[in-house]
């Protein structure tokens, strides 16, 4: 195997803990190497010998760094992300890459000024409960498709702890930021971009300056309407995809377990690791040729994070397409920006 990407993160609070550190750990084509932490040092508790830099321009002037993830709040991607490009590393950028079109465009062009990769961390690509939505799609099984719906809602009344979430004027705030890049983008990915959209927002938790509801329907040719929702008032959540075509309809929780098995400490080398509880199967239902509908449950493939890093590896060493495309980061973002 080529010598491991050395690897550096640009932070260490809930994201660097559970969303990349595990896996950069755990993939032999990387290399853990540096961590910018400004005050409390901890990621030495977990990866000893790693190197905690106090600054991110420390971090960035570490000579032996190939790659750094951007895993600092959203209205700061663009600047860090850029500064890393041009210290000549690559960038694996968290959702959403930037808050803005035109960011995008620029940080594109410097990284291919600098001959350098550009990965945006669309990590929910890889839920078991998306991939699963994926195959009944792909299989054709629901004919042509009329109408889709996609979920991601949770209760949280409270306004974030995190002042910035919570700041109208900090770009990337609100919940169409921070929910929403998740679920367009599985949209996205899914079915291309939309002919037209229209996006509708809303502030409903007493105090909130900023959207905590999100609406998005996107039009597709041949008919298809795609409704991608969010919202932080949801106490009792229904399905988060429900998919009708001419054939048949299929709904699936939101039942990926990555996030919490990491926050709990298991590994994503443990052989339990991703595996939805039983019980949580996704419902299908097919109209068959005489007209009765025939009712059936299909399992989800285990949930795959370690999946995107080997994505990134094999652009990286083999020079292989990296899934998450610039258009579909272009189309995104148009999206948000409505």
């Amino acid at each position: 195997m080529p010598t491991p990407i050395q690897t550096g993160l640009l932070a260490y609070g809930m994201s660097g803990r559970i969303f990349h550190a595990p896996f950069l750990a755990a993939h032999p084509g990387f290399h853990l190497r540096a961590v910018a932490e400004r005050s409390r040092k901890q990621a030495a508790e977990l990866y000893p010998g790693i190197i905690s830099y106090d600054s991110v321009s420390e971090l960035l002037a570490d000579p032996v760094l190939e790659l750094v993830v951007v895993n600092t709040p959203n209205n700061t991607h663009f600047e860090l992300a850029k500064q890393a490009l041009e210290a000549g590393k690559h960038v694996l950028i968290e959702k959403p890459v930037t808050t803005t079109t035109a960011e995008l465009t620029e940080l594109f062009a410097v990284a291919r000024r600098h001959s350098r990769q550009v990965f945006g961390y669309q990590n929910r690509r890889w839920d078991s409960d998306f991939q699963t939505v994926r195959q009944v799609v792909e299989s054709g099984q629901l004919g042509q498709l009329t109408e889709v719906h996609f979920r991601f809602d949770r209760y949280k009344a409270a306004l974030n702890v995190k002042a910035f979430k919570e700041e109208p004027t900090t770009p990337g705030s609100g919940l169409s930021y921070d929910l929403g890049p998740h679920v367009l983008d599985q949209a996205l990915s899914l079915f291309g971009q939309p002919e037209r959209f229209h996006k509708t927002l809303a502030t409903n938790r007493p105090g909130s300056q900023v959207n905590d509801y999100f609406h998005f329907h996107l039009a597709y040719p041949g008919g298809l309407q795609v409704f991608v929702s969010g919202s932080l008032l949801v106490a009792d959540a229904g399905p988060a995809y429900v998919l009708h075509g001419t054939q048949g309809s299929f709904r699936k929780q939101r039942t990926d377990v990555q996030e919490s098995e990491l926050d709990q400490g298991m590994l994503p080398t443990d052989a339990a690791y991703g595996l939805e509880p039983a019980g949580q199967e996704g419902i299908l239902t097919l109209v068959l040729p005489n007209g009765q509908k025939q009712t059936s449950t299909v399992p989800s493939p285990r949930g795959d994070y370690p999946d995107l890093f080997e994505a990134v590896y094999q652009t990286l060493v083999h020079g292989q397409p990296y899934p998450v495309r610039e258009a579909e980061l272009h189309w995104q973002l148009a999206v948000l920006e409505g």
